[in-house]
């Protein structure tokens, strides 16, 4: 394990710890990336795959929305189907699409064919976590990976879907391959992760971007021993390890129990309603709708003021913490102007 970097003022640690922050603290799901002129700009001479494989081109878009909202936290840039590209599985990042895998993941010969992660195929992650460590300064560095359940949806589906057809079929009419499938992915993530922990990170965050498609009861029974043990795993390196799925109101009591220290909170419940369902002891990050930053800066303003009162309802009602985020990623139609203009009213209420 690699020393960690002491951010004691860092108030985006304070909150994901039980701590007091200095101010709220606010950072944005996707706050590198399209919405950005400057990232189009680099991002118009690479693909999506090289760009999240040139440690130097990762370390300067990550540091973009640092240097332009002045965010409490900055995370890797990256994408969350990096580790499957690293154990070797052909697939690649279609722009307007996503990723699509050439060969889906179906049958238990698929699955026992599998290759583990191969580290020097992620070396280039770890390069530029340490870029990073030794420019962000007192800004801390979250990393993050994809849940187990939301890249084998990727892997079966062979790329986006609505309706996780195929991902559903597998778990629930062969569950001895599905959760085959869970495994293996449960082992590549806890690798993956323990590269960027290595390499310095401050904090992690897992993705089960789909995971809100799934009832409670196949949550519980397929998906969160394997999330469980993903947490599990990476407990000893004493990190703020944060969980997020969208569409999960039903499932952040589930949530709640597979191990992280911090639990994302879409724009669908409110905070303090989130508060009693993860139950006591767990920060809250979140929630404003995204796509109330394409309606103005009146509205931006208002809605923003009413999460920071839930926040505050929220850890009246037994949260940890608050860190005040976006309910989902920042759309590239979003003005970056009123990203800043929101940083600046979050840190001053």
């Amino acid at each position: 394990m690699s020393t960690r970097r002491q951010l004691p003022e860092a108030p985006y640690l304070a909150a994901a710890t039980g701590c007091k922050p200095s101010h709220l603290p606010v950072w944005f799901m996707r706050q590198a990336g399209r919405s950005l002129p400057e990232y189009r700009e680099l991002r118009a001479k690479n693909t999506m795959m090289q760009a999240c494989f040139d440690p130097a081109l990762v370390c300067e878009i990550t540091l973009q929305p640092v240097r332009r909202h002045g965010v409490d936290a900055a995370i890797l840039f990256s994408d969350i189907v990096v580790p499957l590209r690293g154990a070797g599985i052909d697939l690649d990042i279609v722009p307007d699409v996503g990723p699509v895998i050439d060969h889906p993941v179906r049958t238990a010969a698929d699955v026992a064919a599998m290759k583990g992660l191969d580290l020097q195929r992620v070396s280039a992650i770890s390069d530029a976590v340490g870029l990073l460590v030794a420019e962000l300064g007192e800004v801390p560095l979250i990393g993050f990976a994809g849940a187990p359940f939301t890249l084998a949806s990727y892997l079966i589906e062979g790329g986006p879907s609505k309706q996780h057809e195929r991902t559903k079929a597998m778990m629930l009419a062969d569950p001895s391959t599905w959760h085959a499938l869970m495994e293996y992915l449960a082992d590549v993530t806890i690798a993956f992760l323990k590269v960027q922990l290595d390499a310095g990170v401050d904090a992690i965050q897992v993705f089960d971007s789909w995971a809100g498609t799934l009832s409670l009861a196949d949550y519980r029974s397929h998906v969160l021993p394997h999330s469980e043990r993903v947490f599990a795993a990476l407990a000893d390196y004493r990190v703020p390890m944060t969980h997020f799925g969208v569409g999960t109101a039903e499932l952040l009591g589930a949530m709640g129990e597979a191990g992280a220290t911090v639990v994302g909170v879409d724009w669908r419940t409110s905070l303090a309603d989130a508060a009693l369902r993860v139950g006591p002891n767990k920060a809250l990050q979140g929630n404003l709708d995204p796509v109330v930053l394409l309606a103005g800066w009146p509205a931006v303003e208002r809605a923003a003021r009413s999460v920071v009162d839930d926040g505050r309802r929220a850890v009246d009602a037994g949260a940890a913490g608050h860190i005040f985020n976006l309910g989902h990623g920042v759309l590239p139609a979003t003005d970056p102007g009123l990203l800043t203009e929101l940083v600046d009213l979050v840190h001053s209420l």
